[in-house]
């Protein structure tokens, strides 16, 4: 928090407000349930106090500092909007990438790193500014990888920006890992440059939706406990690896990824071909029409994961796909 904080008065945000429950650090995190951004409980005080203040922006970090989590006022209905980590991130990814290219500092050969779990959207700003786009598996470790390999070639990709969909991003290669205080800078900065331009973040984030297409994602952890749970898990794992459905919901499965057996197999050709990933307990189905969805066991909690995305014309369909796709992937796991 003090660091945010002088780091945000160093570049000018005056009307900075910090929730008083929550300025001191306590290990104990009286003030929530969850010391996590992910966790929208965790900003009840805040949200208290911006509608008090009639903030634009309310951020919160979780204790490590490497996430970040924001809600941005919508001025039409005075709504305080959640936003997912895939959003934050793209949010910021445009703003940046867009001011970098403006200002020629886009790289020959730049590159964004995003995870498989990660929003679909992620490519298409990619191409949008001739960036090369690499997915890895989850964990930030694994974009830390990456740099390290584009590093260590003559010809390397330089990295411009990379994120998960867990609220995590970094704006820069001078570290390794999320960094949720130049997230917090670069949110602010955004929310300055569009604010001059008459538009607030939520503004902004519909005009990103209205340029690429609306692309919603979700997830679902299934809590399993104790050694029951973990047998439950592996046989569902096991379950969907062995028995392939030709549809989920109203798509059609178009190609099917193993990342354990390394293999991928589409569905359309009949072609099989190498994930190109480490091993991993991970299975992705790409669905027709911009859809995908992708299971996996947590790797530290006792939960399987269920993740889904969606690409629609409008904010509306989006939604409703999400719900019907979210609804399918349950029922097929269970």
């Amino acid at each position: 928090n003090m660091v945010a904080e002088r780091l945000l008065k160093e570049i000018g945000i005056e009307n900075l407000y910090v929730v008083p429950e929550q300025k001191e650090p306590d290990g104990n995190f009286p003030t929530v349930d969850y010391p996590n951004p992910e966790d929208k409980k965790a900003f009840k005080l805040a949200l208290e106090l911006a509608k008090k203040v009639d903030a634009d922006v309310v951020l919160a970090t979780d204790p490590d500092a490497d996430r970040l989590g924001i809600y941005a006022k919508d001025t039409k209905t005075g709504e305080y909007m959640t936003y997912t980590g895939n959003m934050s991130a793209l949010l910021i990814a445009e703003y940046r990438i867009s001011q970098m290219q403006e200002k020629g500092l886009l790289p020959e050969k730049g590159m964004f790193v995003t995870t498989i779990v990660s929003s679909d959207l992620a490519k298409v700003i990619a191409s949008n500014y001739n960036l090369d786009c690499f997915e890895v598996l989850t964990g930030f470790k694994n974009i830390g990888a990456v740099m390290k390999r584009e590093e260590e070639k003559t010809d390397g990709d330089k990295y411009v920006f990379g994120f998960e969909e867990s609220y995590g991003c970094l704006i820069g290669d001078y570290a390794r890992d999320k960094d949720g205080i130049s997230a917090v800078m670069s949110l602010c900065e955004a929310a300055a440059y569009y604010k001059s331009k008459g538009m607030t973040l939520w503004d902004q984030m519909m005009k990103i939706y209205e340029k690429y297409g609306f692309y919603k994602e979700d997830q679902v952890s299934i809590v399993l406990e104790g050694a029951d749970g973990a047998e439950k898990i592996k046989s569902m794992m096991t379950n969907m690896r062995n028995n392939l459905p030709e549809k989920i919901g109203k798509y059609k499965v178009i190609e099917f990824k193993d990342v354990e057996l390394d293999e991928i197999k589409n569905l359309v050709t009949g072609e099989q071909r190498k994930t190109g990933l480490p091993k991993s307990n991970v299975l992705y189905y790409e669905l027709e029409n911009n859809a995908w969805c992708c299971v996996r066991p947590s790797g530290t909690e006792p939960k399987i994961k269920l993740y889904m995305g969606v690409k629609a014309d409008s904010m509306e369909s989006a939604e409703k796909d999400l719900e019907e796709l979210k609804d399918a992937m349950v029922r097929l796991v269970k």
